[in-house]
């Protein structure tokens, strides 16, 4: 059965919508939703399905949970490894960063290209010894560990951590099983 006409404003509000802002998705007036809402006109089939469409896939995008977004298996390094071990995994995989786990499954920090791009500028400027750089250990350079989520959480969470943190991982049933980058969550969007 077809929703009723009065729920556009429920579900609008409900997604944290503006008139204005449904109006774009749907590709009708603002005025056309407003008159709707407030029961001033009767709009054509064409124009309600329109609508319900739009909040349909808003709705779709809103119900995603970490579980269907992640990747999985996911790319990481153990904090004993080399560095020159994490760039080859990250020019290999296209990846700019990754996750470091250890031993016990958990996520102890991370290690990025902006990291490894700071090491090799601090060696061109002498600070460093570039051979020293490459046989250092993951451990000795890593950074923050990436958040983790439950594989429940909703897309919305998700996003927001990701505004930032250039990655979060996702556990299920206490273990890591999966990575959400920014470039996961743009083909959601798409």
């Amino acid at each position: 059965m077809f929703p009723r006409i009065k729920e556009i404003k429920y579900k609008r509000k409900l997604l944290g919508l503006t008139q204005k802002e449904l109006a774009e998705l749907a590709g009708v007036s603002q005025s056309l939703i407003a008159k709707i809402e407030g029961g001033m006109i009767n709009p054509s089939y064409e124009i309600v399905t329109q609508i319900f469409q739009s909040l349909q896939r808003l709705e779709n995008r809103v119900d995603k949970k970490a579980k269907d977004i992640m990747s999985s298996p996911f790319i990481y390094i153990s904090p004993d490894e080399p560095l020159i071990k994490a760039t080859k995994l990250m020019e290999e995989h296209a990846f700019s960063q990754l996750p470091v786990i250890d031993k016990n499954n958990s996520c102890i920090g991370s290690i990025s290209d902006q990291t490894v791009l700071g090491l090799v500028s601090r060696s061109i400027e002498g600070e460093l010894d570039f051979e020293q750089i490459s046989s250092r250990r993951v451990s000795e350079v890593m950074g923050e560990p990436f958040p983790v989520v439950s594989s429940l959480t909703p897309l919305q969470a998700i996003s927001n951590l990701l505004s930032y943190a250039p990655a979060v991982l996702v556990n299920q049933k206490g273990k890591i099983k999966g990575i959400i980058t920014r470039s996961d969550l743009f083909k959601v969007l798409k």
